[in-house]
């Protein structure tokens, strides 16, 4: 049996964790984290999972993880979040450039309903309305949220604004006849979407959106959180090539192998702990967890789980992919079009930076645990392990 037990510099405002952690008893990663640290060694913390009524999603007190969670003032802080969004009108505008090509295969489509094309725009039909969403795509980011988002924007029933309205964590003020405006018309029998893979590291985020829609469907693509780590820094560092390493920003203290878990591309990739939050609202019917490495290598057979958790019928298929070898990942194509596929930006599939084999080593340690955690609390195993061959 590994010695599992962690030595840090604990406040004196804790001495119930501080007996644990700096004396010989063991001391769960969720303790570790809420007091601002990461040890090696972490003990498997799938014993701290909410079970049972809590595992559904149903509030009776407040869970072990929680409470010792409600004491890191890191956890408080709030997240970068990805690209800005500025005022409402260059938000709208944006939107309506990007959906212009949904908008004209979607009234091709639906010609039955009325929808028309003038000078080569979509004219929104003048009976559509538009409404709250119905399903939410609430992370994470780095995960593939755009891949499905604009996949699933490929169904005839789906009606889904190509931005990220930040309404659950940024823009919650604006009230939700705002968030109602920034959505897309919607056809009797149309379904209403968005995606802000902000959303699922948010803290306010469940119980704001548990206000407005107790019984909204959300959807999370979860990557392996080492490579989902990396893939963030590497979007950061094309914006600010003079940030650290990634080396630097990943530990507190790289002599002992200390975990910054305060870092945003860290904290993001302990679905446990967000997800935790996400229960004390909605159960887990409610929820889809999307594997974003099933989603490159199967894009079908994913797109295949959301539209039957969405209700909707499967339209999408394998038809509508293109493998494509240079990039390393599919792009969408219509079946009935000879045109080109039609890939994501250029961004997609950026060459990731080199990374210190020993940090993506210590790395994967660190996740483990928090990984088996979270395939106890969905009952889905992602097998991250098994992938980096970490037995």
């Amino acid at each position: 049996m590994p010695n599992t037990s962690v030595k840090t510099d604990i406040p004196a405002r804790h001495p119930d964790v501080a007996g644990r952690v700096n004396g010989t008893q063991r001391a769960s990663p969720w303790e570790i984290l809420a007091l601002g640290g990461t040890g090696r060694g972490t003990q498997n913390p799938a014993s701290h999972a909410p079970r049972g009524r809590e595992a559904r999603g149903v509030r009776r007190g407040t869970p072990p993880a929680t409470a010792c969670l409600a004491r890191a003032a890191w956890l408080r802080t709030p997240l970068a979040s990805g690209e800005m969004v500025t005022a409402q009108s260059a938000l709208l505008e944006r939107e309506a450039q990007e959906s212009s090509t949904t908008d004209e295969e979607l009234a091709g489509r639906r010609a039955a309903n009325g929808s028309s094309v003038r000078g080569g725009a979509v004219s929104t039909p003048d009976y559509g309305e538009k409404k709250l969403p119905q399903a939410l795509i609430i992370g994470v980011k780095k995960g593939g949220t755009r891949a499905l988002l604009e996949a699933i924007r490929v169904h005839p029933d789906v009606r889904a604004v190509g931005v990220e309205p930040h309404f659950f964590d940024r823009n919650y003020e604006k009230g939700l006849e705002w968030y109602r405006n920034v959505m897309p018309k919607t056809l009797d029998g149309q379904l209403t979407m968005e995606k802000t893979p902000s959303y699922f590291v948010t803290n306010e985020a469940p119980k704001r959106i548990h206000s407005m829609a107790k019984d909204i469907k959300l959807i999370v693509v979860v990557r392996n959180p080492v490579t989902r780590a990396i893939s963030d820094y590497t979007q950061t560092l094309s914006k600010k090539p003079e940030i650290p390493t990634f080396e630097v920003l990943a530990f507190k203290n790289r002599t002992l192998g200390l975990i910054d878990a305060s870092w945003s591309a860290i904290r993001i990739g302990i679905y446990a702990l967000h997800l935790e939050n996400w229960l004390q609202y909605f159960p887990l019917s409610q929820i889809l967890f999307v594997s974003g490495e099933r989603l490159i290598v199967d894009p079908a057979g994913e797109m295949a789980k959301v539209q039957d958790f969405l209700g909707l019928k499967r339209v999408v298929t394998e038809k509508h992919f293109y493998f494509n070898k240079t990039k390393g990942f599919p792009c969408l194509k219509k079946p009935e079009d000879s045109s080109a596929p039609r890939c994501l930006g250029k961004s997609k599939g950026r060459t990731h930076p080199r990374i210190d084999p020993d940090v993506i080593h210590r790395l994967r340690k660190f996740y483990k645990p928090f990984n088996m955690m979270f395939y106890q609390m969905t009952g889905q195993n992602f097998q991250w392990e098994q992938e980096e061959g970490d037995k």
